[in-house]
């Protein structure tokens, strides 16, 4: 009894995804692939893959932290996990900090991995506060972006690109007036999605972490 209890309670957060034993095609053949906004996983083999229509992360053009323009480009040939944040945010986004800096610490030297969070409040959000803000937290622009631009731009990108705002049990239009997410994507070097998580729950992150090592394996 107590051990189906706590399989039960290790499946929580918004994408009803388990932290538990693993589906075992993902096991055995690899990490999925996402493509639709109800997060459904698909797996190829190898001669399937290069036809199938998969979906990836589309062409993007942003600023970082430092000033620095950011497109899709940099992120190619990089694994990189990227979340939505708002430097305000009171509760959640300071708890998904908190946990995405583990992700750091485990990747530190590893110039393959990078970590993007792209702002939901870009008319507070600017350069200079996300300057400030990535000083007082320790984030270094070489491993961490923290993006901002214009919100259309965001909130298409967030929306179409990493199905943000999905998994509430709603329906979300893109003219909805603000995008909230708890959601930590896990993008590979061609832009395709391989992974969801709660970005606030360190079981989590555990998990994330783990996916990371077995999706570098895959190069």
């Amino acid at each position: 009894m107590i051990n189906r209890l706590l399989t039960g309670l290790v499946c929580v957060g918004i994408l009803s995804q388990c932290s538990g034993p693993r589906d075992p095609k993902e096991v055995s053949v690899g990490l999925p692939f996402y493509s639709q906004a109800d997060f459904t996983p698909e797996w190829f083999d190898d001669e399937a893959i290069g036809n199938a229509n998969i979906h990836t992360i589309a062409p993007f053009k942003l600023v970082n932290q430092n000033g620095d323009t950011i497109t899709e480009s940099d992120l190619k040939g990089k694994v990189y996990v990227a979340n939505f944040f708002f430097t305000i945010c009171p509760m959640i986004c300071p708890k998904m900090t908190d946990n995405l800096e583990r992700v750091v610490v485990e990747f530190e030297h590893d110039d393959s991995v990078l970590l993007v969070s792209h702002t939901v409040m870009p008319w507070v959000d600017s350069v200079a506060v996300l300057h400030d803000f990535a000083e007082r937290r320790g984030i270094q622009s070489d491993k961490w972006h923290l993006l901002t631009g214009e919100k259309d731009d965001l909130y298409t990108l967030g929306r179409e690109s990493y199905f943000a705002d999905e998994g509430f049990g709603k329906s979300v239009t893109a003219d909805s007036d603000f995008l909230h997410t708890e959601n930590v994507v896990l993008v590979d070097s061609q832009l395709r999605i391989r992974g969801i998580y709660n970005g606030t729950l360190q079981l989590e992150m555990s998990r994330l972490i783990e996916d990371i090592r077995r999706l570098k394996g895959e190069t």
